[in-house]
């Protein structure tokens, strides 16, 4: 993926950086995968605000993205890279030899006219979908299911992949994006290859506007509230006492920085070989 800079000749375009979209291959998503996605304004069910910062954004259509590889054995072509609004990676629409048609997450590399496949004898190239238990040792995965039949849910934004490090006792040990290591049953899916969109990381909106067009509405740092609407607010200025030497937290009080929430006896914490916090040792 290549990215766009522009001369700054206004002060939008001074740090601007977009992406080209060079890759993209079709303008309009194909209509029998897309259903409707309503906008909550941050809002729940009884109209209260429980994430903030959301509102407003341009009009969105869903693209429904086969997680589950669920077609096993059947070859797809690729028939087109795609945008997608809803991710930070572009998506693949394939169609089978059968004339059923689904979106993939597209994994860097994939063109159109490849040929990609999921299944147990699935040769293990890019795109292609196989269990753990037949994929080779060291090579990188993305879409990784937790729970076999469940569908992809670890490496599915732009640039993220998963190495395969080991496999014990019906268990493959994998290494995440994270650094942390952790075992998952070597009958769950993982496709070959690095999530595509690679440069995602070096975007720069470069105006605010941009921001709102993706319905992310402005933010206002705690420091420079009142006392009243945050902990860390009231003070003269950059105050050293009111609103300066309190530790980083949320308007809540609970505290932002090495705070741990995880549950101390989550059930999931057998699967984690090593933390992901022994990287920085």
């Amino acid at each position: 993926m290549a990215l766009k800079t522009f001369r700054p000749l206004t002060p939008t375009n001074r740090f601007k950086v977009l992406p080209a979209f060079d890759e993209v291959t079709k303008s309009k998503p194909e209509k029998s995968l897309v259903e409707t996605k309503h906008k909550t304004g941050g809002r729940n069910n009884n109209g209260r605000i429980t994430t903030r910062h959301i509102g407003g954004g341009h009009k969105q259509k869903y693209r429904i993205i086969d997680f589950k590889r669920s077609k096993r054995g059947v070859e797809a072509e690729v028939k087109a890279i795609e945008y997608d609004p809803n991710r930070t990676c572009r998506i693949a629409l394939l169609q089978y030899t059968d004339g059923e048609k689904s979106y993939i997450l597209a994994p860097a590399g994939l063109v159109v006219g490849d040929k990609v496949t999921a299944g147990e004898n699935a040769e293990p190239k890019v795109g292609n979908a196989l269990p753990l238990s037949a994929i080779p040792l060291g090579a990188s995965v993305h879409n990784v299911e937790l729970v076999a039949g469940r569908g992809g849910q670890i490496a599915r934004s732009a640039g993220q992949l998963v190495i395969l490090n080991n496999r014990e006792a019906g268990y493959a040990l994998v290494k995440l994006p994270s650094g942390e290591i952790r075992k998952i049953h070597e009958n769950c899916y993982a496709t070959i290859g690095q999530v595509g969109n690679v440069e995602h990381m070096n975007v720069s909106s470069g105006k605010a506007g941009r921001s709102r067009w993706r319905g992310v509405r402005p933010t206002v740092r705690g420091m420079v509230m009142n006392p009243v609407d945050h902990p860390m607010g009231g003070g003269q200025g950059k105050s050293k006492g009111g609103g300066g030497r309190h530790h980083p937290m949320s308007p809540w009080g609970q505290l932002a920085k090495g705070f741990k929430t995880r549950r101390k006896h989550k059930t999931s914490s057998n699967f984690i070989v090593e933390r992901r916090s022994a990287k920085k040792k």
